[in-house]
């Protein structure tokens, strides 16, 4: 990993990071406050032999203190210096543990012994401490002496027993420091662990690791997505919609020797985004004055005409099995080169209808007459549609829905299309949250809209339309064309200004659309 990816996991993963650091110094607080005060007394022993006043013997004896003090040091740890102590300071404890709580320690080249002795308070550590001071004098002059002679070496007090009244023990500081060091170092251990067992594709890093096939673009995360799918329509300032405009560019110079008409749009799983994709694609297409076809290839959970405001009772089954022909369920948006092809009943066989020849006629005629033709399909891993609808099409388009699919999706996903040939256009990373639309390469976060735009956009959703479901082996019966986009129930987006007031499509002898800008009385794909 690259000191960039370091810096991710910590932009990514910091809430973790921060868990752990106040976890880690609530612990070390804990400690602290729960942890026994200790305090200190000290003093100090000088040691010294004694002899003629002549300057050898002097250098003598300050050279052979200097050899013994570090002996008269650990005397201080044994019994016959702690037991008399013990009794004389009237200490409850143990040699060994009273032996546990002295410390000493010798100046580099002196013939001193600082001793620090610990207590649960001061006046018992400096009751110890003066025991010590009378204590180990004679100690020491009893092992140096000889019968009828008294001991060259001489310990005295050099300074006095002084006791502090701060605890030396628990340090609050130095335990908060250490916790918040130890907790950073936890806290981005399991930052990093998490991000290495993360296996979600969360930003276009993440899926530049699965593929090198194009990225088209990334679309943010909107909460407000669900209420208002059409997001280039409602709020064509948002950053969603600018950024459905910049996928729109990029598609279009996909291929400029031989650009792709008939495109699928697919995802691995349900619910990555595919059909709010590809609505707000096509709309995008035909705000450039650009004749674009939508067909809900869904044929197992329709969507697609739901966002769009529109009714799908009739439709793309109908006219695979010649009930209607297609200029007669083809329903226009607006005052835009968009048409819709809704899916119709529900199938029984629904990748059978896809692959059939008639499907493949109807997207070559619908390719002849339009710009741009998008099939909103199901999904590839649950089923198969979406696979055999690519082997008819110029491409397909696969839209990764960010800390939806995994890794290992996404890879199954691109591996079923190259198992049948089929071409896959580029990827497009949908529900990318703010904090990674960083993370890839030449994508950032902009938004330059009226904030007001986003409340005028309030109440505009439409209701859920429930599909038909065909039986099996029963026949579908006879086919009425659907009423127009006037005839639409108030509040539908397809009853746009100037389609008001217009012709309703409720007779087979109505030419189709006539007058529509861009399509001709007799422009049918049947003549």
């Amino acid at each position: 990993m690259e000191l960039q990816d370091y810096l991710n996991v910590i932009r990514k993963r910091w809430m973790i990071i921060a868990a752990v650091t106040l976890v880690t110094l609530g612990l070390a607080a804990a400690y602290t406050a729960l942890s026994p005060r200790t305090y200190a007394a000290s003093t100090q022993f000088y040691i010294s032999t004694s002899g003629d006043d002549s300057t050898s013997s002097l250098q003598q004896g300050n050279t052979f203190s200097q050899s013994k003090v570090k002996t008269y040091a650990q005397l201080l740890q044994t019994g016959k210096v702690l037991k008399p102590v013990i009794e004389k300071s009237g200490a409850k404890t143990t040699a060994a543990k009273l032996g546990s709580q002295i410390t000493s320690s010798i100046p580099l080249e002196t013939s001193l012994i600082d001793v620090t002795v610990t207590g649960s308070s001061p006046d018992a550590a400096l009751r110890v401490v003066r025991a010590l001071e009378d204590v180990f004098p004679d100690v020491i002059a009893g092992y140096e002496s000889r019968p009828g002679k008294e001991s060259p070496v001489q310990v005295k007090v050099s300074e006095d027993a002084e006791a502090q009244t701060a605890p030396v023990s628990p340090k609050p500081t130095r335990n908060l420091a250490l916790g918040l060091v130890l907790g950073l170092l936890l806290g981005f251990g399991a930052a990093l662990l998490r991000d290495v067992l993360d296996k979600s594709v969360k930003s276009q890093r993440d899926l530049e690791t699965v593929t090198d096939r194009t990225i088209l673009g990334g679309i943010a995360y909107d909460t407000d997505a669900s209420a208002h799918p059409l997001i280039v329509q409602v709020d064509p300032r948002s950053q969603r919609a600018e950024a459905f405009r910049s996928l729109r560019t990029n598609l279009q110079f996909i291929d400029v020797a031989n650009p792709p008409k008939s495109i699928v749009v697919t995802s691995s799983l349900p619910g990555e985004g595919k059909s709010t994709t590809t609505a707000n694609l096509a709309l995008s297409l035909a705000e450039t004055g650009l004749k674009v076809v939508v067909i809900e290839g869904d044929l197992r959970r329709p969507r697609l005409l739901d966002y769009l405001g529109f009714e799908g009772s009739v439709g793309l089954t109908d006219v695979l099995v010649g009930r209607v022909e297609v200029d007669d369920v083809l329903q226009p948006f607006g005052r835009t080169g968009l048409r819709l092809l809704g899916a119709g009943p529900i199938p029984p066989n629904p990748s059978e209808l896809l692959g059939s020849a008639n499907m493949e006629q109807l997207i070559e005629d619908l390719t002849e007459r339009f710009d741009y033709v998008l099939i909103d399909a199901p999904p590839l891993l649950p089923v198969t549609d979406a696979a055999v609808l690519s082997t008819i099409v110029d491409g397909a388009l696969v839209v990764v829905g960010a800390g939806v699919a995994q890794r290992e999706h996404v890879r199954r996903a691109l591996e079923s299309l190259e198992a049948v040939n089929g071409s896959v256009l580029g990827l497009i990373l949908n529900r990318v949250k703010a904090k990674e639309l960083g993370a890839g390469y030449g994508t950032y976060e902009y938004d330059y809209r009226p904030e007001s735009e986003r409340q005028r956009a309030k109440g505009r959703s439409v209701p859920q339309q429930r599909r038909p479901v065909a039986p099996v082996d029963e026949d579908l019966g006879p086919v009425t064309p659907r009423p127009s986009a006037t005839s639409a129930r108030p509040g539908d987006v397809a009853a746009a200004p100037g389609y008001a007031g217009g012709p309703a499509r409720g007779s087979a002898t109505e030419q189709p659309y006539v007058g529509q800008p861009g399509f001709p009385a007799d422009d049918s794909i049947f003549h």
